[in-house]
């Protein structure tokens, strides 16, 4: 089967972070890149529990561009594995199923949970985090059956979405429900993320909150807010006027290009203070901020633009990052970090994110199709990745390589 392998080694790091400087084209073309179109064959089911899935779209993320660009944190290699079959947000058919599957059939249509938690991995007990309903915060990802890796797409034993066929654990399918459409069930993980981030710092109704990036993540934050009905003003900082405009249709009062200070003093009632030297500084300001670019500055001015007691939610997966605290301790401000999926309560019980996520557009809560702009077969991953890394100028939200 057709399939898109990463794979990367020291020596070839090093000299991307040489050649990519010069011209991004070096990480996706010739002899050091770290993507390839490869014939591979078809997996098997690695046991009774597990599932075959022939995948009908999966979608690029974010979190795969710096992947392949090596922009991520050495500090997490420990918990990956490569060559590997990248791609985690997918919609697919079972076509295989084991002995022990029962919450699934031959021909269903699902989307899978990418975690390769201890469950999956055959760990017995699981771990502290697997046991308190926080699967996708695994504390065993290098452990177990599986060759490491946080998720499926980054551990070279269970390959993702970014070939024809797939394997996942039953615990991580979920059928889709009736009426969602392939189109909408591929954008589940990333709508997850999203609620996943809100749930996590869920706002009140009269409460003024900031999301910074109006990407495919800020919106589904977005999309998150409104679809759980909470009655709370929203403002979107993001620099690509197709994006805000996408922001807006989505649920934010208010969008706007740059100046999140600005934004804090205007929309939120924030005060600010000239110190001697340096940034403003605010009193006053968002409730709840979601920071879904994860950057220096960003992460800076969502502190100053929090008012006390307020809480940061790291979305965004960035590198190392500077700041100046004095916000932090001034104001007594959480900031917290963002990721995965887990199960919550939801007023009738548990469930995880997933299920709330398809459920939220099932009933139309929310709406993703239109999220899906660009679709390309896989011998054109060179195209898909060109236009992902240049959404502004293509118009792009999410795009996807669609098998079928």
């Amino acid at each position: 089967m057709k399939a898109l392998v990463f794979s990367i080694t020291v020596p070839q790091y090093l000299v991307l972070q040489v050649l990519g400087r010069l011209n991004r084209k070096y990480f996706f073309e010739g002899p050091f890149a770290t993507v390839s179109l490869r014939d591979v064959p078809e997996p098997a089911l690695p046991g009774r529990e597990w599932v075959k899935v022939r995948v009908r779209l999966c979608g690029l993320c974010g979190s795969d561009i710096n992947l392949l660009m090596v922009k991520d944190s050495p500090m997490a290699s420990p918990f990956t594995s490569f060559p590997c079959i990248f791609g985690h947000e997918l919609a697919g058919e079972v076509v295989e199923t084991g002995a022990d599957v029962h919450d699934c059939k031959v021909g269903d249509l699902v989307t899978v949970n990418p975690s390769l938690s201890c469950v999956t991995r055959g760990l017995t007990p699981v771990c502290r985090m697997c046991s308190s309903g926080r699967p996708g915060n695994c504390e065993r990802f290098a452990e177990g059956a599986f060759a490491p890796g946080m998720f499926a797409g980054i551990c070279k034993d269970i390959g993702g979405g970014f070939a024809e066929y797939m394997v996942a654990h039953t615990s991580q399918v979920f059928r889709v429900p009736d009426g969602v459409s392939p189109e909408s069930a591929v954008l589940t993980e990333p709508l997850a993320v999203g609620l996943q981030a809100v749930l996590d710092n869920l706002p009140k109704d009269g409460d003024a909150v900031l999301v910074i990036g109006g990407g495919v993540i800020g919106a589904m934050v977005v999309k998150a807010i409104r679809g759980l009905g909470i009655g709370c003003s929203v403002t979107v900082v993001e620099p690509s006027a197709f994006h805000r405009e996408y922001a807006r249709r989505s649920g934010a009062d208010h969008v706007v290009a740059s100046g999140i200070l600005d934004a804090a003093v205007k929309m939120a009632g924030a005060r600010a203070y000239k110190p001697m030297l340096g940034e403003h500084i605010l009193q006053g300001g968002f409730d709840k901020v979601f920071d879904t670019v994860g950057h220096s500055d960003t992460i800076q001015q969502a502190l100053i633009a929090t008012s006390g007691l307020g809480t940061v939610s790291l979305v965004g997966i960035g590198n190392k990052v500077t700041f100046d605290p004095t916000p932090l301790w001034l104001k007594l401000l959480t900031l917290k970090g963002c990721y995965g999926h887990a199960v919550n309560e939801d007023g009738s019980g548990k469930r995880h994110a997933f299920s709330r996520a398809l459920e939220l557009v099932a009933s139309s809560r929310v709406h993703v199709e239109d999220m899906l702009t660009h679709t390309f077969p896989i011998t054109r991953y060179r195209e898909l990745l060109e236009v992902s890394v240049s959404k502004g100028s293509y118009q792009a939200i999410k795009t996807a390589v669609r098998f079928f």
